[in-house]
């Protein structure tokens, strides 16, 4: 195994990483944004009123794209698994 190779393999699990989580963060994010922008406009100073969104806007997305994900991590791990007997050598 080259150092090379260990970039590669690097790099696409990132790859693979961001592109899995990457929907359930960035609506997370997009969410805290309009409740922090609810609170600032009502003047609502409660800690915990972002959470309840955040947490159930994360589920609606897993619910929706966990077949897409899981399709995502499995190719991700079939590539690792088939490479092993090159890494072997």
């Amino acid at each position: 195994m080259t150092l090379e190779g260990i970039m590669a393999i690097g790099q696409e699990a990132i790859k693979t990483i961001l592109l899995v989580a990457g929907p359930m963060l960035g609506l997370s994010l997009v969410v805290g944004l309009m409740v922090s922008a609810f609170q600032a406009m009502t003047q609502i100073n409660e800690m915990t009123l972002t959470f309840l969104p955040k947490i159930a806007t994360m589920f609606v997305v897993l619910l929706f794209l966990f077949p897409w994900m899981v399709e995502i991590i499995v190719g991700f791990m079939t590539g690792i698994w088939l490479q092993i007997p090159e890494m072997a050598q």
